[in-house]
């Protein structure tokens, strides 16, 4: 199991009250494909640096977790296909270091 950070940047543009259940349907497809999330931050609605699909600005959400390495193909392959998900990264981390015993 790696550790990994995934960026995602999701389609507001007049679904601004659906950002939550977005957010948390895709932490579900996560723990589907047998990733354990860590973190999940909130980054809030940005610009875009260049318009994506007709869209200038987009809510980025950052979520950290545990996964085996087919999982992250098997993750671009799947947001690929929502509509929501303008851009997704995806980057490999360090693994976390455990508490040192006292």
């Amino acid at each position: 199991m790696n550790r990994y950070e995934a960026l995602i940047a999701l389609n507001t543009k007049g679904k601004e009250e659906t950002i939550k259940d977005t957010i948390e349907r895709i932490e579900k497809v996560l723990q589907a494909e047998g990733a354990t999330i860590e973190q999940v931050q909130r980054l809030e609605k940005r610009e875009l640096a260049y318009e994506s699909e007709h869209v200038n600005n987009a809510y980025y959400v950052n979520y950290i977790f545990e996964a085996a390495p087919e999982v992250i193909d098997k993750m671009r392959s799947k947001l690929k296909l929502e509509s929501d998900v303008l851009l997704q990264n995806y980057l490999k981390l360090a693994p976390r270091k455990e508490a040192a015993a006292a």
